[in-house]
């Protein structure tokens, strides 16, 4: 019975997928990959062929035409490739590059090398070069052979290097010709040898100990008659220049996402092994140091060349001028007097404070005036001043005042760049700093969300609901390395988080065998869901493992090398969950949404796992005391009503906001009014684009996908296994040792790849089950048995 639900739910499994592209599938199917292999092998061999038997055969076959190819048998030709290996032999080496056109095969050779998935060098680099290599090789043998009496037709260099060569000496000469393919030939070596490389390096060597020479005591520098003391000085001399060459913990990168690596452990016993390459380090030692202890684990590493984008890539909208004149804060203050004086109410002192859409006035007034008294003239205000958006703040927090916000008639839009360049934020220590806009007062708004530690965004329609969602992120991405935080991103509405798609392999985490990155559906949302509550307990085991209380705690233990990856430890980066439109997923998943997200939002915060959630129906029935009661951090742009207005802040204000960007920022007992900076939507698909174009991941940060049924793992599907998993299974039986680092560090593999390859190696009966923090029991004793294993798969 137990193994018909397994087939059962496999065919489910087979039936969700089915759902995608056959023409995708088709593609990435690996029989499609190794046909493609041999098809590219077959080619690259038949060229080849038709090449060489053109060499012996070109002057009957000079010249042959396409139209010719497929004729009738009574054109003939002497190339043993046939009509179309004569026709191809003539393009390429008549027509085109000449003796040259023998490196084409080999170009084939390598894709085909490539499709199979075997990664022995870098093939588009390699192309390259030989493409280059061909167009040198082609120009140099027709300058030097020129048409060489016709020879194959053109020369040795093909009509290309004949012509070419002939245009370069009209406009250079013959030893300028030759000097320019010079100076080309020796730039080809030093960019694609480490001839440069070795240079420096025997300079450096040079210098080093010319250094040590000269400051050496003068007894050490005369050199010794004795051969035995000769010899003696020179096996010092070998020690000194020892220290030069620094061991350092090999991080073998493949495109791949390495969350944490076994090789970078600290040799804290005999059984961990290290793999270590002896470099040379001199700005950057990433190795032992001179107590012989390892340096400290750098997560960014793993991508050690990616770069912050720049504030360049923003527009800067602010002009920097104050919008309000000296007439309009008068006539302000003047009505502001006029309608408090005609309820009999005095004022000692009046203070305006110019803020980006609205100012602030500060009123002082007499003794014995109720407060409740002018908070109560908040409409008459309104009225006197023809303004929408007055609120009365009675009294301003650490102040004795009372405060008056009056809308600015042409408010000025602040925008993103000049928050993001502000020193504030610049200079914020943070782990997950944000920038929102600026206050009344014109200060840059800045916040940890790590402290909040969730946020819930309510806002009706074209409020600016979505532009400040587009600041958050944004506001992270310009502090935040791939390595140290992951985004998931929930859109029912499927267009407005579309633009981060472009960033996959860098920022965001989805659930695995998930083809898009952007959760649209909402089946899909609940089972991200409850992914992350299956990733939020296995990383609370990881600390009660570490003995610390929060992931903050824990990184640090494990960047000092405190922590044993071979005991499951890894570095755990940030997630923040951003979820944008909940009430519809409410209506569309009911209630089973909101038990993942209340245990997110109860349980998360310790190990770094923080939800943004957006809204424009703030209504009880979409935002509960549940979720309520664990968003203490949320922010009100403009509602509709005053309802809506105490469902999101517990109080009034929201609905008396004038929109474009007016916010209230609710983290404590009173609500802060803030501009939210402009950020549009090139200036998003510039930031995106400027990330996406560097070295990334293989795919996506992967959660691991949990039976909604019973809360365990989803069944492995053994039909679809992993490229490395043989060799991996040989691995394990042959050090009788079944761990993800052990994997990682034989295989040079991230830690994702390699636990599936773990999970895929226990249902198949070749590991045991997870027993915490020790390592894995390996069920196949001998090779054997695990041929047999293999057999039966």
């Amino acid at each position: 019975m137990q193994n018909v639900n397994q087939m059962s739910r496999k065919k489910k499994k087979m039936k969700s997928k089915g759902g995608g592209s056959p023409f995708l599938a088709f593609l990435k199917d690996e029989r499609f990959r190794y046909a493609t292999g041999i098809v590219l092998i077959l080619i690259a061999f038949y060229m080849l062929f038709s090449f060489i038997s053109y060499f012996f055969h070109w002057q009957t076959d000079q010249d042959f035409r396409w139209a010719a190819v497929f004729s009738g048998p009574e054109i003939t030709v002497q190339n043993q490739g046939g009509k179309l290996g004569a026709w191809i032999s003539d393009l390429f080496i008549n027509q085109w590059f000449g003796f040259p056109s023998l490196l084409f095969p080999l170009i084939l050779i390598a894709w085909a090398i490539r499709s199979v998935q075997i990664t022995l060098f870098k093939v588009w680099p390699l192309t390259r070069n030989l493409l280059i290599l061909i167009i040198l090789l082609s120009v140099t043998l027709g300058l030097i052979f020129g048409s060489a009496s016709g020879f194959l037709g053109s020369g040795p260099g093909g009509a290309h290097g004949y012509h070419l060569s002939k245009w370069l000496i009209a406009s250079l000469g013959i030893v300028g010709t030759s000097f320019l393919l010079l100076i080309l030939f020796s730039l080809f070596i030093l960019f694609t040898t480490p001839v440069l490389q070795k240079i420096k390096e025997k300079r450096e060597r040079n210098i080093k100990q010319q250094t040590q020479t000269e400051n050496a005591p003068d007894d050490l520098k005369e050199e010794p008659s004795d051969p035995i003391t000769k010899g003696m000085k020179e096996e010092v001399n070998r020690d000194d220049e020892r220290p030069e060459e620094e061991f350092f913990v090999h991080s073998n990168i493949k495109n791949e996402p390495a969350a944490d690596s076994g090789d970078s452990e600290k040799a804290s016993s005999d059984d961990v092994e290290i793999i270590v390459e002896q470099e040379k380090q001199e700005d950057n030692i990433k190795g032992e140091g001179a107590a012989g202890e390892l340096q400290d684990y750098d997560p960014t590493l793993e991508l050690p060349h990616y770069k912050l984008p720049p504030i360049s890539l923003l527009t800067d909208y602010d002009s920097g001028d104050t919008t309000v004149t000296n007439e309009e804060l008068i006539s302000n203050k003047n009505r502001i007097v006029e309608t408090l004086a005609s309820y009999k109410i005095k004022i000692d002192k009046i203070k305006a404070t110019i803020g980006p859409t609205v100012t602030l006035y500060e009123i002082v007034p007499a003794p014995g005036i109720r407060i409740s008294k002018i908070k109560n003239l908040e409409d008459d205000i309104a009225l006197s001043l023809a303004a929408l958006g007055i609120r009365i703040i009675a009294p301003i927090p650490g102040k004795g005042t009372i405060g008056i916000e009056v809308p600015n008639q042409t408010p000025r839009i602040v925008s993103m760049k000049s928050i993001l360049s502000s020193r504030k934020f610049q200079e914020s220590d943070f782990e997950l700093s944000i920038a929102l806009g600026k206050t009344i007062s014109n200060e840059t708004f800045t916040f940890d969300l790590t402290r909040m530690p969730h946020l819930l965004v309510a806002g009706a329609t074209g409020q600016g609901k979505s532009v400040g969602l587009n600041a958050i992120i944004a506001s992270l991405l310009y502090k935040k390395h791939p390595a140290q935080l992951k985004f998931v991103m929930i859109d029912p509405k499927k267009v407005e988080l579309s633009l981060f798609t472009k960033i996959e392999n860098h920022f965001l985490a989805k659930l695995e065998d998930t083809d898009d990155a952007i959760i649209t559906d909402t089946q899909k949302v609940i089972s991200t869901l409850n992914a992350l509550c299956a990733e939020m307990d296995e990383r609370y085991d990881l600390l009660q493992m570490a003995h610390v209380r929060n992931i903050k705690e824990y990184n640090k233990k494990f960047i000092s090398r405190k922590l044993n990856p071979e005991k499951g430890h890894r570095y755990m980066p940030f997630i923040v969950v951003v979820i944008d439109e909940f009430a519809d997923l409410i209506m569309t998943a009911g209630r089973s949404i909101e038990t993942p997200i209340s245990r997110l939002a109860q349980l998360a915060r310790a190990i770094g796992i923080h939800l943004v959630i957006a809204t424009q129906r703030p209504t009880t029935n979409i935002i509960t005391g549940v979720i309520k009661a664990n968003f203490p951090a949320r922010i009100a742009f403009r509602v509709a009503s005053g309802i809506d207005s105490r469902t999101i802040l517990d109080g009034p204000g929201a609905d008396q906001l004038i929109g474009r960007g007016d916010m209230l920022f609710l983290s404590g007992n009173e609500p802060i009014r803030i501009q939210c900076a402009f950020i549009d939507t090139p200036e998003i698909d510039s930031i995106t684009d400027f990330i996406s174009v560097q070295k990334g991941y293989a795919g996506a940060f992967e959660l691991k996908s949990v039976d909604e049924d019973t809360g365990e793992a989803s069944t492995i599907d053994l039909r679809k296994r992993d490229d490395l998993f043989e060799e991996a299974a040989r691995l394990v039986v042959l050090h009788q040792q079944g761990s993800t680092s052990l994997i990682q560090r034989k295989l040079a593999l991230g830690y994702n790849r390699a636990g599936r390859i773990v999970d895929q190696l226990e249902a198949a009966g070749i590991l045991g089950p997870s027993e915490g923090s020790k390592a894995r029991q390996v069920l196949a004793k001998d090779e054997f048995s695990l041929e047999q294993i293999l057999n039966d798969l």
